[in-house]
């Protein structure tokens, strides 16, 4: 109670004090918040790099290879056992000019090796707004607003209304014991013995984590998505689905990949060819992240030879560093520890509602307005903006969370030379008028 309690004073604390100087300076109507003017200062530092970046020339050399008549792909390795990069023509031209394309080339080595892959946690709050960015391509604030619907509950038919979901803001990924073992047995009866996880596995707590509430999933894992779906609109019904599918998955066995590496030699060049096979498909029956293709080799053996069919070289040129999605500024505020779940929707809401930024092809972009206010914060409160000092604070707030620290000496330390830059600002602005 006292963390929170701390938290909500320290933030209107920055927002009451700061937003008055913008209005001052800039102009009525704007804010600026802890979260909201860190998340406001990555997206600008981040097109500051995009800007800055300068484009690098590299080349790739892709091939394809027959052996009797199975056909494979593979690219260029190195030279002389090493791996080497492609920098420029004269380099391609070097490689090939050593090759004898009508000569065989012969296996130098082959790796075997069974993978697997393990399932992600249930959802937090965060991981949910990240994957319903990416895959559904719903909005923070939209995520929240369906995830609300389904928790406060759905008629289904007779009965009244049923939540469907456990509390959606959350950091933990945690799982009641009665929900491990009602999907342990959905699991067996649905799927057989072998899906069902013998030990479901124990996840580690993000650093900060505070605990409080379970991670998000089903309130009954027997609700599947199929059973309900006349009741449901049709978001309800697509995060419905992906909150049921994570956690059933979570739930279940790995994924089993058998993986096949190819070296191919020719007078000191290498070309190498990767395969991989799904052996079990485990989770991956229930929660597929992505499409996932085999890309079966043929059966090679070291010494054998084969032919090369084709070679294409490639020019490419690096990219700058991509601009931040919902999703992406979302985890990298979460990494840097800054905001909590129940933070991250209202934050991408506000700074796009004051005009801070744009979101243009689903990438946020500043507007010269963002750019004003934020070079005023970082000029007059150089603090607010420091990741590491909000991270530290968040950290001394989760210490008042332990009862290790008082929540009004924390206040205190905060605000007294918070005020005086306050102060000294205000008396500028006094001056200047």
């Amino acid at each position: 109670v006292d963390a929170q309690q701390a938290r909500r004073v320290l933030d209107r604390l920055v927002g009451y004090s700061i937003s008055p100087l913008l209005w001052a300076k800039i102009k009525k109507g704007l804010s600026a918040g802890r979260v909201q003017s860190i998340a406001l200062n990555l997206i600008i530092q981040r097109e500051q790099e995009i800007k800055a970046f300068k484009p690098e020339e590299y080349w790739t050399l892709d091939a394809q290879f027959k052996k009797d008549k199975a056909k494979f792909d593979a690219s260029f390795y190195g030279l002389d056992g090493k791996k080497a990069e492609l920098k420029n023509n004269e380099e391609v031209q070097n490689v090939l000019a050593k090759l004898d394309t009508k000569k065989p080339f012969t296996v130098s080595s082959v790796t075997k090796k069974e993978r697997k892959r393990m399932p992600q946690p249930p959802f937090t709050t965060s991981t949910l707004q990240q994957t319903a960015n990416n895959t559904l391509k719903f909005k923070t604030q939209k995520t929240m607003m369906v995830a609300q619907q389904l928790y406060e509950g759905i008629s289904l038919g007779r009965g009244g209304a049923v939540g469907l979901i456990t509390y959606m803001r959350t950091d933990s990924t945690r799982i009641s014991s009665v929900a491990k073992h009602e999907a342990s047995t959905f699991i067996h009866e649905e799927y057989g013995e072998e899906y069902a996880a013998l030990k479901p596995r124990k996840t580690k707590l993000s650093e900060g984590a505070q605990d409080a509430h379970e991670a998000i999933r089903p309130s009954s894992v027997m609700r599947t998505p199929k059973s309900i779906e006349k009741y449901l609109t049709k978001d309800q019904m697509k995060l419905y689905s992906l909150i049921w599918s994570r956690f059933v998955a979570s739930q279940m066995t790995p994924a089993i990949v058998d993986t096949m590496r190819v070296d191919l030699t020719q007078n000191g060049v290498t070309y190498r060819a990767n395969g991989s096979k799904l052996k079990f498909d485990g989770f991956t029956k229930v929660y597929a992240e992505s499409k996932r293709k085999d890309n079966i080799l043929p059966d090679l053996k070291e010494a054998d030879e084969v032919l090369m069919v084709k070679n294409q070289p490639n020019q490419h040129f690096t990219l700058p560093p991509a601009r931040y999605t919902e999703a992406s500024l979302i985890k990298t505020l979460e990494e840097n520890g800054v905001g909590r779940p129940s933070t991250y929707a209202p934050t991408l809401n506000v700074i796009q509602k004051r005009y801070y930024v744009k979101l243009a092809a689903r990438k946020f972009e500043p507007t010269e307005l963002g750019e004003i206010v934020d070079k005023m914060i970082q000029e007059c409160f150089p603090d607010i903006l420091n990741v590491d000092f909000t991270a530290n604070l968040e950290g001394q707030l989760d210490e008042i969370e332990e009862g290790k620290q008082e929540w009004v000496s924390i206040i205190d330390e905060f605000y007294q030379p918070f005020s005086d830059e306050v102060k000294e600002l205000h008396e500028s602005l006094v001056r200047e008028n």
